[in-house]
C-alpha cells in the first residue's frame, strides 16, 4: 500500500468554509468509494486563523489552501482519484511519501468527519545542497526526532519521505512534515513550546529546537502553513 499526499488549491473566490463542506462531504466520500484508504483531509480554515503568523512561504508560489492525504494499493493505478480531486480544486500536486509516525495521536482522537483538536502544522521541505541525502535523512530522522517531541507540545507526528513527485508542474519536495499542536499553541510560545508558565523552560526549548533545525533545514527552503486536520469520513 502505498501514501499519496496531495497539496490543493481551492477556486477563486471560494470561502475556506465552502472548500471545506466539499472536501468532506463530496470529494471524501468518492474517494473513498473509488478504493482510497484511511482519507486524512487538513484545511486551511477560520479555526486557524490566529496562527497566520507562523506561515513561512519560500517553494510554493502560493502556500496551499489544503490537503489531502490517502492511501492505495498503487500508486501507479490513481487515476481515478486524480480525477476526482480536479472537480474540487483549482489546482493539486501529488507526491508519493513514505510516512513514518513517531508521535501517534492518542490524545485528542477525532470522530469520523470531525476536526482534531488543535491546529495541524504541515511543513514543506527541500534538502539543504549543504548536505548529502544520507546524512540528511539521518539529522533529521535519528536525532532531530526525539529533540522534537521533547521541546514541544505536539501530540502527532507525522514525518514523510518524498520517494516521488507525481504531478507535472509540482515542486521539488524532499520531505513533507505533518504536526498535532493543542489550540493553545496557536497563539502562545509557551504552549507551542510546552512550556506553560515557565519562562526559563520556554527559552530553553525554543532554542534547542532551533539549534537542532538548523542543522538540517535552511529557512529559505522550507515552506510552513498552519491547518485543521479532519478524520478520515466515512461511507453514508
Amino acid at each position: 500500500m502505498e501514501k499519496i499526499i496531495y497539496p490543493l488549491w481551492k477556486q477563486t473566490g471560494q470561502t475556506a468554509a465552502e472548500f471545506r463542506s466539499q472536501l468532506l462531504t463530496g470529494a471524501s466520500v468518492r474517494l473513498l468509494a473509488s478504493g482510497a484508504r484511511q482519507l486524512r483531509v487538513i484545511i486551511v480554515d477560520e479555526a486557524v486563523a490566529a496562527a497566520a503568523g507562523l506561515r513561512q512561504q519560500n517553494i510554493h508560489e502560493a502556500l496551499m489552501d489544503g490537503m489531502i492525504t490517502l492511501w492505495l494499493d498503487s500508486a501507479v493505478f490513481r487515476q481515478a482519484q486524480d480525477d476526482i480531486i480536479a472537480e474540487y480544486v483549482a489546482d493539486f500536486h501529488a507526491y508519493l511519501v513514505t510516512e513514518s509516525e513517531p508521535l501517534v495521536n492518542v490524545q485528542h482522537p477525532a470522530e469520523p468527519g470531525e476536526r482534531v483538536e488543535g491546529m495541524c502544522e504541515v511543513v514543506f521541505l527541500q534538502k539543504p545542497a549543504r548536505l548529502e541525502y544520507d546524512e540528511w535523512l539521518d539529522i533529521w530522522l535519528n536525532s532531530h526526532t526525539q529533540i522534537a517531541i521533547d521541546t514541544q507540545s505536539t501530540f502527532g507526528y507525522r514525518q514523510n519521505i518524498v520517494c516521488r513527485v507525481l504531478t507535472p508542474g509540482a515542486p521539488a519536495i524532499d520531505a513533507i512534515i505533518e504536526e498535532n499542536f493543542p489550540a493553545a499553541a496557536i497563539s502562545s510560545q509557551h504552549a507551542f513550546y510546552a512550556a506553560v508558565g515557565d519562562d526559563d523552560k520556554c527559552r530553553a526549548n525554543q532554542k534547542a529546537m532551533i539549534d537542532s533545525v538548523v542543522r538540517f533545514i535552511d529557512f529559505d527552503r522550507i515552506d510552513v502553513v498552519p491547518a485543521s486536520e479532519y478524520s478520515c469520513p466515512v461511507l453514508p
